[in-house]
């Protein structure tokens, strides 16, 4: 065990944020903390890094803090660089600090060594050799490069001061510098904000494959299925632990729940027979020792607590648009998007009641589009229009969370300044409906949260009533209970939605159809997230033809509806290893045979063994490739072998999954 807490007590004045907590964390294993905003999940990490402390009794013995040893902690804290004016290289380097000293050591004693052979020098030399390849002390610069170009900057940012940089990016420059540190125990809080979707899936490679222990708070729920082993969940003050990912953790949850209900009801059910046989005979003489020892019987019981319900309390809003729209709401045409320069071209079609999801890398115009759309900036070139009777209604989260408000304003006045006609009561049930009731409506703008700020932000949105919803990360700083009941409210929805996320799990549970930024150009696909998935795996592996392109580019100016059918019911039955999957196998219309099939099962197998000793030897020469000192500085070269190792990577998962399907197949015809 790396590190544990028991029954830990935290409090701030008089609230009690964490009553007797457990927690425990073992080797390198992935934990995510979850639950509600405000319940005590960053106050937990700041415990764990030793930026508080806890608040028990010093006579309570049974409660305290235990590592295996030295563990050194790394925790992604908020962002608050001391100097702004260093690079961000010299930045970055600060967390080299123990090679550089390990560097100049050796070059200390290989002087030394010149004139004097003494054995001590030398065994000093072997331990700081040792010492620099387990701090990766011989490769920093290539794995600082690397890693900095997957965070999505350029080479050239390195020598960038750190101050000119936005809040978002230098939180990016803390977390490369967290990774490139290897803490044996890592805390992240909200790691996948401000990463784009391509370095969030980068991130989950990383993260599962880590040697060392890794402690998340996240509310994004797929990134959670993909990378953790244990879940805590905080719920009324209290934790308790789940063996699993988020989504197992739910039906762990569930499960229990029911059974704590069920026995909680047998258990009532027990005490009212035995009171009421007590009340019955407890004055009769015959019955006193009888009666003794059922109310004994009552009092020995261990009580099963009522259960209480989640806690899913959320907003709850069915917004009914003013007027409807026609079927086209939004046409774009080869439309130019940017600042001074272009950054993408974009083709688009936007129909009555469809919700489309604006995805792909940082800096390629998502949310640039949204702006040139609702005329915050100008187009730099091509054509978009509106449909007739579309009116509607944009939110930024960024915007929502930076608000310029009077921090002395109360939400009440806040709301009732954009909404002066509006009668008190009117006011209060509008608020109500996204958690501001009673008290809550007097809270100053200055004391709310990001979360809160959004709430308020889309119930003045709503107010309005529009048909077409532009939203531009509508989940960041939501819970999972908050991105749950924005999911409702959105799938419920009677008009259009047009909307920029990162959250792969939102994305799949609205969207209808996906715009995807790459490189200069922006493509339509009318699939929803899964199928949109599969296709681009089909386009990944080379297999999709012309007449089966779900969209066409904004480059050649075609229809992006042209071709969905076709492609949202065309299914490949080829793997992504370019060899027949099981399927191809049965489905063939011959009739039974089993020794034949059972030939054919052991002729897959010895090829998939062929194909997975070849992928190996080429994963070796690639490896082999990326220590290759003539490339220490082609960096281009060496992101391309990079990516080449981690496809190389997928291909043996592949085939490793196919070769155990068909080894399971032969065992069962064996059988």
């Amino acid at each position: 065990m790396r590190y544990q807490i028991r029954h830990a007590l935290v409090q701030y004045g008089a609230d009690t944020i964490l009553k007797d907590v457990n927690f425990e964390i073992h080797d390198n294993e992935k934990i995510a903390i979850v639950g509600r905003n405000g319940c005590g999940k960053t106050t937990l990490l700041k415990l764990i890094a030793g930026d508080i402390q806890m608040n028990n009794p010093d006579s309570d013995e049974e409660c305290g803090i235990t590592m295996a040893g030295k563990q050194e902690i790394g925790f992604l804290r908020q962002v608050n660089f001391a100097d702004t004016e260093v690079t961000v290289e010299e930045e970055i380097k600060k967390t080299f600090a123990p090679v550089f000293a390990c560097e100049k050591r050796m070059n200390e004693l290989e002087e030394q060594m010149k004139t004097s052979d003494e054995r001590q020098l030398m065994n000093e030399y072997d331990s700081l050799q040792r010492r620099m390849e387990a701090l990766r002390g011989y490769s920093w610069r290539q794995d600082m490069e690397i890693l900095f170009q997957r965070f999505g900057f350029a080479l050239e940012d390195l020598k960038r001061p750190i101050g000119s940089f936005s809040g978002g990016q230098q939180t990016k420059v803390a977390f490369i510098k967290l990774l490139l540190g290897r803490p044996d125990i890592m805390l992240l809080d909200e790691p996948t904000n401000h990463l784009d979707l391509p370095t969030i899936e980068w991130l989950e490679g990383y993260l599962k494959t880590y040697d060392k222990a890794v402690v998340i708070v996240s509310h994004d729920r797929m990134f959670l299925d993909k990378v953790i082993d244990v879940t805590y969940e905080i719920e009324y003050h209290e934790m308790k632990r789940y063996v699993g990912n988020y989504t197992a953790f739910m039906k762990r949850k569930e499960e229990d729940l029911i059974k704590q209900e069920k026995d909680y009801e047998e258990q009532q059910k027990e005490i009212k027979r035995l009171t009421e046989w007590i009340e019955k005979w407890k004055n009769t003489p015959t019955k006193v020792a009888a009666t003794r020892s059922k109310r004994m019987a009552i009092e020995h019981m261990v009580k099963i607590e009522k259960p209480r319900r989640f806690d899913t309390k959320a907003f709850h809003a069915r917004y009914i648009p003013r007027i409807e729209s026609y079927t086209n709401v939004i046409q774009a045409k080869n439309l130019a998007i940017g600042y001074d320069t272009v950054l993408s071209r974009v083709s688009f079609l936007l129909q009555k009641k469809e919700r489309l999801a604006i995805i792909g890398e940082n800096g390629k115009g998502k949310s640039t589009l949204l702006k040139t759309l609702i005329g915050e900036l100008p187009a730099l070139g091509g054509e978009f229009k509106f449909g007739q009777n579309v009116e509607w209604g944009y939110f930024d989260q960024q915007k929502a969370v930076l608000d310029d408000a009077d921090p002395e304003q109360t939400v009440l006045e806040n709301f009732w300044e954009v909404y002066p006609d509006y009668q008190r009561e009117e006011v209060r049930s509008a608020l109500g409906g996204f958690l501001f009731s009673g008290e809550d409506v007097m809270k100053k703008m200055g004391q709310l949260s990001g979360g809160e700020k959004v709430r308020l932000s889309l119930c003045k949105m709503l107010q309005t009533r529009p048909n077409l919803l532009i939203l531009d990360e509508p989940t960041n700083h939501m819970d999972i209970i908050g991105k749950e009941a924005l999911e409702k409210m959105l799938n419920e929805y009677e008009g259009t939605v047009l909307f920029v996320s990162h959250d792969r799990y939102f994305i799949s549970r609205i969207a209808t159809g996906i715009l995807e930024f790459s490189k200069n150009e922006a493509k339509q696909y009318s699939l929803n997230y899964e199928d949109y998935l599969a296709q681009k795996e089909k386009e990944a592996a080379g297999m999709t033809g012309s007449g089966r392109a779900a969209g066409k580019t904004a480059s050649n100016g075609g229809d992006p509806k042209e071709g969905a059918a076709e492609s949202a019911t065309t299914k490949s039955s080829t793997s992504s290893a370019g060899v027949p999957t099981l399927s191809d196998v049965f489905d063939k219309k011959t009739y039974y045979n089993p020794g034949k099939i059972r030939s054919r099962l052991q002729n897959q197998l010895e090829k998939y063994e062929r194909l997975l000793a070849e992928s190996e030897k080429k994963l070796a020469d690639l490896q082999m490739m990326l220590m290759n000192p003539e490339l220490a500085s082609d960096y281009p070269k060496l992101m391309e072998i990079q990516n080449e190792i981690e496809a190389e990577e997928k291909n043996q998962e592949s085939l490793l999954e196919r070769m155990l399907e068909t080894e399971t197949a032969l065992e069962e015809m064996r059988e």
